[in-house]
């Protein structure tokens, strides 16, 4: 008989990216949080601050908000 074992997996964070950086990392941070090219983030960021304003508003919270990783 075997017995499952249950692994415990520390739960995902999203933090600040200190490898993937432009600025200050938010955009690397999302793209490692949920598993995708940072650039992509990046492009869809942009496209936010030319179409609406709100992403550099956007972006000054998450710089606040989201802990740098250590």
């Amino acid at each position: 008989m075997i017995k499952d074992k249950k692994i415990k997996q520390e739960p995902k964070r999203l933090y600040r990216s200190s490898k993937n950086k432009v600025i200050a990392g938010v955009c690397g941070g999302l793209g490692e949080y949920f598993g995708i090219d940072p650039v992509i983030i990046r492009l869809l960021w942009v496209v936010f601050v030319l179409a609406y304003g709100t992403g550099i508003l956007a972006y000054l919270i998450a710089w606040l908000i989201i802990p740098r990783r250590k």
